[in-house]
């Protein structure tokens, strides 16, 4: 069986320390945005921590798995 590609875990570190140190700092003039931006966090945090639980679903089941840092892999 080929592993499961699923998206390396420092991707959505990427994404978060993006928004959280910039984005939402220069949004402080725009609350309607900084709150949207502040959902978004929200669901890149849920959207992380549902991987860790395919993948600890995955360990208990022993399907192999591999983490992707690009689609050209």
């Amino acid at each position: 069986m080929q592993p499961i590609p699923l998206p390396s875990h420092v991707h959505y570190e990427l994404l978060l320390q993006l928004l959280e140190q910039k984005t939402a700092y220069a949004l402080n003039s725009s609350p309607e945005t900084k709150r949207e931006v502040q959902q978004l966090i929200i669901t890149l945090r849920k959207a992380l921590s549902q991987q860790k639980n395919i993948e600890a679903s995955c360990d208990r089941e022993n399907l192999p798995y591999e983490h992707h840092w690009s689609l050209n892999s």
